[in-house]
């Protein structure tokens, strides 16, 4: 995943570390399945998409909480796992917590499987997003919690899919918590419980914002088959990241749904490609602008931007009727005249391990899959509308939409490159 770190850098404190009430663990259906059975309290995490985020998760998982171990790494790529195991264990934050013996190293497309299969409780998902749905499936057929990174879906077909595997999660006990660190962050957690207490009134109006340079690509080198090269370049394809509204974005429009309490209804908008035009970036867009339409008549504008020499803006904002709010950092709530700020005491970036671990170890998951699903919609709605130049309504996503982009085959081959979207010629379906 991108790393959205940079522009919400939060201040330190110590994390909590967890423990298990009077010295045993909880075991629900799913929790600690092999390891408990083994008498033994440690929790085993398999890594799964070992780049940079996923690297960076299985940190933050180790930095997070006492009592666990990464046991297992797979990827498609074998350069990507023996980089990110060789790092892992070096990290100081994972001495002691670091366990990946040879024949627990998996390479392939059926890597995620292997990992989930090898005696893991707990899985960290961090591959590109296209193929996040049937591993969610897998994950959770298979009885294990999970941590996501996000978007969990890039297209309609995706949605249902993650819809299906966050009801059986809640059926079966797992615990989900999503790569949406905001809402790990203490300052985020303060404001949506100040406007959910009603501070601000009545919203009436709200705005997000990502709107920054461009971003990392991979040069496509001669051995390359055209699936290996979008893989490895999967920022500038619809079908691995759902286009930067989606793989991006998405933070902040889930701060938006969070604030409203609320999915849109509708949305209209419109995008293009203005810098970014060259095949090395695949078919995807450079800048969006979303309206969405929430209950009651909310708009929520939306603009995302990936183009360098722009202005720079990471962030969200509400307006009710008493006041309003302003993401920060700090946080600041004008309300009657009076300014107040709500600043960061946490790294939600640690913290979102730990709240998982902590819940499970407590009997009582946190299960944040549906929550995510329906941001990542939300931001697919705003692609789509985009790319026809259509309104797109939430009612047509769910229950009517067909598109369903992830490929029929997964193998080493051809895959074409779909044209890029044109407004008024790119078919709703």
């Amino acid at each position: 995943m991108t790393d959205p770190k940079v522009p919400h850098a939060p201040s330190r404190r110590d994390f909590l570390k967890t423990a298990a009430v009077g010295g045993a663990v909880v075991a629900p259906f799913g929790l600690l399945q092999h390891a408990h059975a083994a008498g033994n309290e440690t929790l085993k995490i398999g890594l799964v998409g070992c780049g940079g985020r996923g690297t960076g998760a299985a940190e933050n998982a180790c930095e997070a909480s006492e009592g666990v171990v990464i046991h297992a790494m797979g990827d498609l790529f074998a350069d990507h796992l023996n980089n990110a195991r060789a790092s892992l264990k070096k990290n100081e934050k994972c001495q002691g917590k670091f366990d990946v013996a040879d024949d627990r190293c998996f390479v392939g497309f059926d890597a995620y499987k292997k990992v989930i299969d090898s005696g893991v409780d707990l899985v960290i998902l961090a591959s590109p997003p296209g193929f996040r749905p049937q591993m969610l499936e897998y994950a959770i057929a298979q009885g294990k919690h999970v941590f996501t990174e996000k978007p969990v879906c890039v297209d309609p077909a995706g949605y249902r899919k993650v819809i299906k595997a966050a009801a059986a999660a809640k059926e079966k006990g797992l615990g989900v918590v999503a790569g949406t660190q905001r809402r790990h962050q203490a300052s985020y957690l303060e404001s949506m419980k100040r406007i959910h207490g009603g501070e601000l009134g009545e919203i009436t109006s709200a705005r997000c914002y990502w709107n920054q340079g461009g971003l990392w690509k991979r040069d496509r080198e001669s051995s390359w088959s055209d699936m290996e090269w979008q893989v490895r370049n999967w920022l500038y394809f619809v079908w691995l990241s759902g286009d930067h509204i989606v793989e991006q974005h998405v933070h902040n429009i889930d701060v938006m749904n969070w604030a409203l309490d609320a999915v849109p209804v509708k949305a209209v908008g419109l995008g293009g490609r203005q810098t970014r035009t060259g095949a090395e970036y695949g078919h995807i867009f450079d800048h969006f602008a979303i309206d969405y339409e929430y209950p009651n008549g909310v708009h929520v504008l939306s603009e995302a931007r990936q183009i360098d020499n722009t202005q720079g803006n990471v962030s969200e904002a509400v307006v009710g009727t008493k006041g309003t709010w302003a993401s920060g950092p700090p946080h600041r709530f004008r309300v009657g005249g009076k300014m107040s700020a709500v600043r960061d005491t946490n790294k939600p970036y640690v913290t979102e391990h730990t709240d998982l671990v902590k819940s499970i170890r407590a009997g009582k998951p946190l299960n944040e899959l549906k929550t995510v699903a329906d941001s990542c919609l939300t931001a697919v709605m705003g692609r789509m509308a985009a790319y026809t130049g259509k309104e797109v309504s939430w009612d047509f996503l769910v229950n009517e939409s067909k598109l369903d982009t992830f490929p029929k085959e997964l193998s080493f081959g051809k895959i074409a490159v779909p044209p890029v979207a044109k407004p008024g010629e790119t078919e709703l379906v």
